[in-house]
């Protein structure tokens, strides 16, 4: 099911921690696309690796990437779908559960908010929707089952 995310009432989240922990959140840069695409590919699927190839046409980009020591640990796309939609979202598993995943969603909802959303919406996924209800107080959208994601390639 997918989510609603009322942008003008996100949480606060400082990144100073992570930066203590020599964990960087920022914007993916155009001459890290292959490295970005590889990472996402190696580690998750390829209808992602689809959507954060996708992310890269978008100007400014529309992906943030975490990383440590110079290595990415984690990513998360927008408008890469379909405009207005926030997603996918990929952790390295030895990082999961130490804030990068909440780091990644916020940074990127608060970009979609400085382009004049008010709202965002979280197409459907598994295991992640606590995540989202959580962390952003992410709303389910009645009827959106199985959303955009229907038809899909096999």
């Amino acid at each position: 099911m997918d989510r609603l995310v009322r942008l003008y009432d996100l949480p606060n989240f400082d990144l100073i921690k992570l930066k203590e922990q020599g964990i960087n959140i920022r914007h993916a840069m155009a001459y890290e696309k292959t490295k970005v695409i590889s990472w996402v590919k190696k580690h998750f699927w390829q209808e992602w690796t689809d959507e954060c190839e996708v992310s890269f046409s978008n100007a400014p980009i529309s992906c943030f990437i975490a990383t440590k020591d110079s290595k990415i640990i984690g990513f998360a796309c927008y408008e890469a779908t379909c405009k207005n939609f926030f997603g996918p979202i990929g952790i390295d598993e030895s990082f999961r559960g130490k804030g990068v995943g909440k780091a990644l969603l916020i940074s990127s909802l608060n970009a979609m908010k400085n382009m004049g959303y008010a709202y965002a919406i979280i197409g459907g996924g598994d295991g992640v929707d606590n995540f989202y209800s959580k962390t952003i107080n992410a709303i389910p959208i009645d009827g959106s089952t199985p959303g955009i994601y229907k038809d899909f390639l096999k």
